[in-house]
């Protein structure tokens, strides 16, 4: 199907629901949707923002100049996912804990302002690896039209550039949970450090990266192909004396280099396609 055929089944399903709450986190699926869902139905959509301490502050505000650029009502609600040990246990399926929380949030919510629909940016993508909140989401009757109208990732990025969003390459920044190994307990602190890390490096100016933090170790991973310039161009000692003084005792480049989704290569499960 043409990336404008896509586009116009996304415009009809907004149109056939009439009013619509978009769960937005300010990355660029959900940001897609949230435009698209404004062209289509101005301020009958309003765009939410879960905030916690497993969200960067700066995403945060990137979340509100994107929203403030669309024009779409923007409203902001704080999740307690910490407060649940099943949460901060970091099961293989934490996940599932972290969307359960957050629609339960914006689900209440919708039904108190007249909204019939929750809809997320999960793209057809998403749906072939393992994303345990997917599930969550689904239980709660959430929908993704992305999903539903099978636009991948690349498509998401085609989209945005086309409609003229100017964060259309943005790197995904999932939230920061997502940089500890399953079985490691969450805390605000460990949250706070790696956060406080990655933002370290961005300053540098290396904007597509993790620093996976496992006990006191703090694991950097970038692209493959910028790794040479990285141990070329940057001050290590520096790098390695900000770390310390977060908090970590070790500090090492991840060779492989920057992989999405790669704490999941420990789990061993199907590859089973989630349907929307």
């Amino acid at each position: 199907m043409m990336l404008t055929e896509k586009l116009e089944q996304l415009k009809a399903l907004f149109t056939e629901m009439e009013q619509a709450l978009i769960a937005y986190s300010g990355g660029v699926d959900s940001t897609l949707v949230a435009k698209i869902a404004y062209d289509v139905l101005g301020d009958r959509a309003l765009a939410v923002t879960a905030v916690s301490p497993s969200l960067l502050p700066e995403e945060l505000e990137d979340a509100k100049i994107q929203a403030a650029t669309i024009g779409i009502p923007h409203k902001v609600v704080q999740t307690h996912e910490m407060d649940n040990p099943n949460y901060t246990s970091n099961p293989v399926n934490r996940c599932y804990f972290c969307k359960s929380e957050l629609h339960d949030t914006l689900k209440p919510l919708a039904v108190e302002m007249d909204y019939p629909y929750v809809v997320d940016g999960v793209n057809a993508d998403d749906l072939h690896d393992y994303r345990p909140g997917i599930q969550a989401a689904k239980e709660r009757g959430a929908r993704s039209p992305l999903a539903e109208v099978g636009v991948t990732k690349l498509e998401v990025r085609q989209l945005s550039q086309q409609l003229g969003l100017p964060w259309w390459e943005k790197p995904a920044q999932p939230c920061l949970s997502s940089r500890f190994p399953y079985g490691e307990e969450i805390t605000i602190a460990k949250l706070q450090r790696v956060g406080r890390a990655e933002i370290y490096l961005r300053k540098l100016g290396w904007q597509n990266l993790r620093v996976r933090s496992e006990e006191d170790t703090a694991r950097i991973e970038l692209p493959p192909e910028k790794i040479k310039d990285f141990v070329l161009t940057t001050d290590l000692p520096s790098v390695v004396n900000a770390f310390q003084e977060l908090g970590f005792i070790y500090v090492t480049l991840d060779l492989e280099g920057y992989r999405s989704g790669k704490l999941n290569q420990v789990i061993n499960q199907a590859n089973t396609p989630i349907k929307v």
